[in-house]
């Protein structure tokens, strides 16, 4: 068996060893190669820093690796997937994968590792573990059909920003999943939030998906923070209605790796929306 860099990889050699990694997962995450090429555009993942394992010519494993600079200087790095075909499960094929994946880490001076498992793959998890990684967090994807409030939404003040200028407000908050970083949603939209005496609420990082006819069909949010002083059972209503903005349509909303023990993944939990994944953050 040998390694290869992803950037020495064809796109069908890396998009044939997601696949078959990935096979008979908890969830289908199958790829095409234009979807392949997308998660590791918009999650910035390192094409000379992730490997595909093969066995002669068959790609039989992969591991994804994305790396960043917090503003202390801190440098993280995020696990971004690792599959195995199931052929080549419990033959130690996960551990080669590890191994190179701690080296490259040393090697690139990393230092916070991290990576989100399923909840129920209990697995990998303690694979995980071995490596040195410890749970840190519960985190839930929640989908529905938000219903309508009983608290009456205040009057808030919005003003649109791009996600890379969230970094520049002094209680952003960059200790979140990988894929929730404004990094991953350059693509999304962003508001900050003041009350009418202009004195600041928090903010939100979203994106909007619309239909052929030109409707809001969904939002994936992927944060909703409040500074600690906020009265959330009203204000919440109040970002979801600002967020929304189309009365005419039950817009579905998905929380993307929410903290299960943020107030808004309670009020989401409350008000319609239910979780479908639910997973561990972890980190070393």
């Amino acid at each position: 068996m040998k390694f290869k860099m992803l950037s020495e990889c064809t796109i069908e050699e890396a998009v044939i060893a997601w696949n078959r990694g990935f096979e008979g997962y908890f969830v289908k995450i199958e790829m095409t190669p234009q979807s392949f090429m997308n998660r590791i555009i918009s999650e910035g993942i390192s094409l000379d820093l992730s490997r595909v394992l093969f066995d002669e010519n068959e790609p039989i494993a992969i591991i994804l690796n994305g790396f960043r600079i917090t503003k202390a200087g801190k440098k993280i790095a995020w696990n971004g997937g690792t599959g195995v075909a199931p052929a080549y499960r419990g033959k130690g094929s996960s551990k080669l994968l590890m191994e190179e994946t701690m080296r490259i880490y040393h090697d690139e001076g990393v230092d916070i590792a991290t990576l989100e498992a399923i909840k129920e793959n209990e697995k990998a998890i303690r694979l995980y573990e071995k490596y040195g990684y410890q749970i840190t967090d519960r985190l839930v994807y929640l989908n529905g059909v938000l219903k309508q409030s009983e608290n009456t939404p205040i009057p808030i003040i919005s003003k649109s920003i791009r996600p890379e200028q969230l970094q520049m407000i002094p209680f952003y908050n960059e200790n979140v999943p990988w894929q929730c970083q404004w990094q991953s949603a350059k693509e999304g939209e962003a508001q900050i939030y003041h009350d009418e005496n202009q004195s600041p609420l928090g903010y939100s990082l979203f994106r909007k998906v619309w239909n052929l006819e030109g409707k809001l069909e969904k939002v994936l949010l992927y944060q909703i923070e409040l500074l600690n002083d906020v009265d959330e059972k009203t204000i919440y209503p109040a970002i979801l209605e600002n967020i929304a903005k189309d009365k005419s349509t039950s817009t579905t909303f998905i929380a993307i790796n929410f903290n299960l023990e943020n107030p808004i993944s309670q009020f989401l939990l409350e008000n319609g929306l239910h979780k479908t994944i639910e997973q561990v953050q972890m980190m070393k």
